[in-house]
């Protein structure tokens, strides 16, 4: 995966470097050149530019990058501008930070496909979300095991939770699955809310809107997650 990361402050700069040792292309941007040079070692690539310029972002290689992310944390006006201009470059994949709630009503209104909370979610977390298919959250235990929200990958649709193996085959405890239904607001808008079902069984089928609540080692969870046929 290609990666572009705007800003290179203390979550900018560790989520750049765990995407980097995982094999991943990233580009650290930041406007300050001691922050650049700190890290150019540690990152694929550190490039010291004003990414609110948009004569300046046009010659990134937005067309061969999978995911920006705007990181941004001290300068508000500067995150708003730095993302809408790769909103308007028509980024596959565009993720911002919100600094305050005024902002991520901002960020929402100029249609970022997510939102960064780096005070709630730590850079690890979010690495694993961004590395590991299917995987909609993760909690990390330590260093070695996490718990994680994922999507059912498409070839277990339909099979129950004994036939998929998970204990034997991928050594990995189900803990609970979370159903999917639409629900009316008070403004008659459809949303999606999520019912807990309690202790999984092992005779449980999986639905394709399924999301699974798993226990396991990062190695497991990460084979079990990227193994969907094409």
């Amino acid at each position: 995966m290609k990666y572009i990361i705007v800003g290179l402050g203390n979550f900018g700069a560790s989520l750049s470097q765990k995407l980097t040792a995982q094999g991943n292309e990233v580009i650290g941007i930041d406007t300050r050149m001691e922050k650049v040079d700190l890290y150019k070692e540690k990152i694929s690539h550190t490039i010291c530019m004003d990414a609110t310029d948009e004569f300046t972002v046009s010659g990134l290689p937005l067309e061969d990058t999978d995911i920006v992310i705007v990181a941004i944390g001290e300068d508000q006006g500067a995150n708003i501008m730095s993302t809408a201009i790769f909103k308007n470059m028509e980024v596959k994949r565009l993720i911002s930070r919100a600094i305050n709630p005024l902002h991520e009503k901002v960020l929402k209104a100029i249609g970022v496909d997510e939102i960064v909370h780096p005070e709630e979610e730590t850079a690890e977390r979010w690495s694993k979300k961004l590395c590991i298919k299917n995987v909609v959250d993760s909690f990390e235990l330590n260093e070695h095991f996490s718990i994680v929200e994922a999507k059912v990958p498409r070839e277990y649709v339909g099979q129950t939770i004994r036939e998929i193996g998970f204990r034997s085959k991928f050594n990995l405890l189900v803990l609970t699955i979370m159903k999917q239904h639409e629900v009316k607001s008070r403004l008659g808008s459809n949303q999606t809310e999520l019912n807990i079902q309690g202790l999984a069984t092992p005779d449980q089928k999986l639905e394709v809107t399924d999301i699974l609540v798993l226990y396991g080692s990062n190695k497991h969870l990460k084979d079990f997650l990227k193994f969907e046929k094409m």
